[in-house]
């Protein structure tokens, strides 16, 4: 949890320090839960306009500003979720996650150029397990209540007991909330389905590690990703359906979203060779496509600009050395921290 100061107000509050300091635990959560960047900068915004609406007699009377803080964020996260759930029913296509650069490769915030202290909430976002692609696909799977429970308690390692009082259930809810949360985690994780091979497999307690922490083994996959990524962005500029097939998984899946803003598929391509031919549809329409090897939340992945504009966001997922699932982000409104200005 960072304990930074940032910009705020001018006037003396109680806490200042913690409450600003809170910014980076409060987007990181927010994101988890949300799926998405800016509903997450949005969740906290309202969070803190909540804090500085009260009087200062009120902000003083509590005890712990960051616990404060978390909670409200966490129920206005909830009641985003509620309502995402009705907007992406609506939703043309498939809805995939908002991408995450790596903050070294962002070419809109503080690593592109910008000031140490940019507040953009992309630089704020620890990249790790549990913001993979792979995981917030499955967290998509869940009801709000399951997800606000998972996250909060195998995520950020918050005892039931402080989950119950942020969610206002019991404890013994919010636990059957999280195993019912675990279940879909395992059920994702079947060999016939394999969409979060990079998430251990964890009978009891918490399924994944905590949030900021990544181990050897998570390394050792970067590694291997990296290095079919790589040969898969070849095999694509040359064009190669052999050497595609042979790089996917038979049973691969590629979803794409565009949101109904730009062309793409609206369902997914299912099999290797489906995909392979749909891979090579796309370079032949779109001749100039240029591929760049980058980090896609936490996880080597692909970037595709046509005319030095990002247009495509590619996220991966392994299964026994081949490429099981590609995610494929096209709607630009989810494309700005890649964009050379930050805007669509």
């Amino acid at each position: 949890m960072s304990t930074s100061i940032e910009s705020g107000p001018e006037r003396s509050e109680p806490g200042l320090a913690e409450v600003v300091g809170e910014r980076r635990h409060l987007i990181n959560l927010a994101y988890r839960l949300l799926g998405s960047l800016a509903e997450a900068e949005d969740a906290v915004q309202e969070t803190y306009a909540r804090w500085y609406a009260m009087s200062r007699a009120r902000q003083e009377a509590i005890e712990s500003p960051g616990a404060w803080l978390t909670t409200v964020a966490t129920r206005v996260c909830l009641d985003l979720l509620g309502s995402a759930r009705v907007r992406r029913e609506r939703y043309v296509g498939a809805w995939i996650p908002e991408p995450l650069p790596d903050r070294t490769e962002w070419t809109g915030g503080a690593s592109g150029g910008g000031g140490a202290e940019s507040a953009d909430p992309v630089d704020r976002v620890t990249l790790d397990e549990s913001v993979s692609m792979a995981f917030l696909v499955v967290l998509e799977s869940m009801t709000p209540a399951e997800r606000v429970a998972f996250i909060l308690h195998d995520v950020f390692r918050y005892p039931f007991a402080e989950v119950a009082e942020i969610v206002g259930r019991t404890p013994a809810a919010c636990r059957q909330l999280a195993s019912s949360a675990r279940r879909r985690m395992r059920a994702a994780q079947d060999p016939a389905e394999p969409v979060v091979t990079e998430v251990p497999q964890v009978p009891e307690g918490p399924a994944v590690p905590a949030a900021g922490q990544a181990g050897q083994a998570g390394q050792a996959g970067h590694a291997g990703q990296a290095g079919l990524v790589r040969r898969f962005k070849e095999a694509w500029e040359a064009k190669d359906i052999a050497a595609l097939v042979a790089l996917l998984d038979p049973d691969a899946t590629m979803t794409a979203d565009g949101g109904g803003l730009v062309g793409t598929v609206l369902r997914p391509v299912d099999g290797s060779e489906h995909i392979a031919q749909y891979l090579i549809h796309i370079a032949d329409r779109a001749p100039g496509l240029t591929l760049l090897e980058r980090t896609v939340n936490g996880r080597p992945g692909l970037v595709a600009q046509h005319a030095g504009v990002t247009v495509t966001v590619a996220a991966f997922s392994l299964a026994g050395g081949r490429i099981a699932r590609i995610w494929a982000i096209r709607n630009p409104e989810k494309l700005r921290p890649w964009t050379e200005d930050g805007q669509s």
